[in-house]
């Protein structure tokens, strides 16, 4: 069944895949327009994103000049060590040949070709090109394209069966109100009830995502609440330096959290989740990032507080069981070129109340 609703787009997932490989240039060769939106958001964490323009004139006579010229550009004006060439559905329809042009331009730093376009069912097809290009390339180890692959290939069974690709058409929610949802949260913990923390996000997004558990922690700090987060440090240069960073700032904060898991593994967690779930058997929990990475069979019976930031991850939540699901509005732009976490909206209002 395909969804009837928007879709993360494969061009979008080259792009970011090349930031995690610490590519400092990327280009698009298309128009001007294709993928503005996360260009300029990407640009925010460090990588410039130039475009070739494509416009009528080149659907017709093609674009191999203008993508050497940007090349060319690029490298003379930005030094950079990395680079990338990322294709877009123009450049698919009318032929190009993205190496060729690189080949061509003359220029001495590394740069891969990645042909992509939007049009596959799954986004992930532009992480995986891009990171086929970067195996040949002698970036990445055959050892970790297989796990990468795996970890792709996890990430989307999970949106299949619980996520935001698991309907035609989900309604956009903006979730509970979270001072309802923080009140009960809170009056949980001083009854003395037992509960798990669990950060389960994908990349960057745990700046924000871990904010909710040291809130926790802040206005609780003795209670019966075991931590969990996916913060093992593996995976691409960029994922690996981010949950670094996010591990040191929670236990300088007071939060130790049992490791389970990379930024990358959130789709592949939930099982050994689940099984800790079932151990620990708590009265409640606390879930941020990817919740429905945990099979419902696991939090049957558990009262879980999910924080999510997909409006569209709502209903499935719901309907997994989840009584209190909340939306962190506009969490990726806000997770884009930090370096420390920030705070959410869920961790203000915990905070906020006596």
């Amino acid at each position: 069944m395909k969804s009837m609703h928007p879709r993360p787009s494969s061009i979008v997932a080259a792009l970011y895949t090349a930031r995690d490989l610490k590519v400092d240039v990327s280009i698009l060769h298309g128009p001007s327009g294709c993928s503005f939106k996360h260009a300029r958001l990407l640009e925010e964490d460090g990588m410039r994103v130039l475009t070739t323009s494509l416009a009528d004139n080149e659907f017709i006579f093609g674009g191999q000049n203008p993508l050497e010229e940007v090349l060319r550009y690029a490298e003379d004006n930005f030094s950079p060590e990395r680079m990338a060439v990322i294709g877009t559905c123009v450049a698919m329809i009318i032929g190009e040949d993205l190496q060729s042009a690189i080949d061509g331009a003359g220029i001495t730093t590394p740069t891969i070709a990645v042909d992509i376009h939007a049009g596959y069912p799954e986004n992930i097809a532009g992480v995986l090109r891009t990171l086929e290009a970067a195996e040949e390339a002698g970036w990445i180890t055959a050892e970790e394209m297989t796990r990468q692959r795996y970890m792709m290939e996890k990430a989307n069974e999970v949106e299949r069966l619980r996520g935001a690709a698991c309907k035609a058409y989900i309604e956009p929610s903006r979730g509970d109100l979270k001072h309802l949802a923080a009140e009960r949260l809170l009056g949980l913990v001083r009854s003395g009830k037992k509960g798990v923390a669990i950060l389960n996000a994908k990349k960057e997004t745990a700046y924000m995502f871990s904010d909710p558990l040291i809130a926790l922690h802040d206005v609780c700090p003795r209670a019966d609440i075991t931590y969990i987060a996916n913060l093992d440090q593996r995976g691409l240069p960029k994922v690996r330096a981010d949950a670094g960073r996010i591990l040191g700032e929670m236990t300088s904060r007071g939060v130790d959290p049992l490791l389970l898991g990379a930024l990358d593994e959130y789709g592949a967690n939930g099982e050994a989740l689940g099984k800790i779930l079932a151990e620990i058997r708590p009265d409640f929990a606390l879930i941020t990032g990817v919740p429905h990475a945990i099979p419902p069979e696991y939090t049957e019976g558990i009262e879980c507080f999910s924080i999510t930031n997909g409006p569209r991850q709502v209903e499935p939540l719901r309907d997994l069981g989840h009584r209190h699901v909340m939306v962190e509005v506009d969490l990726h732009p806000k997770t884009l070129g930090v370096s420390a976490i920030v705070e959410s909206e869920f961790g203000a209002v915990l905070r906020s109340l006596p």
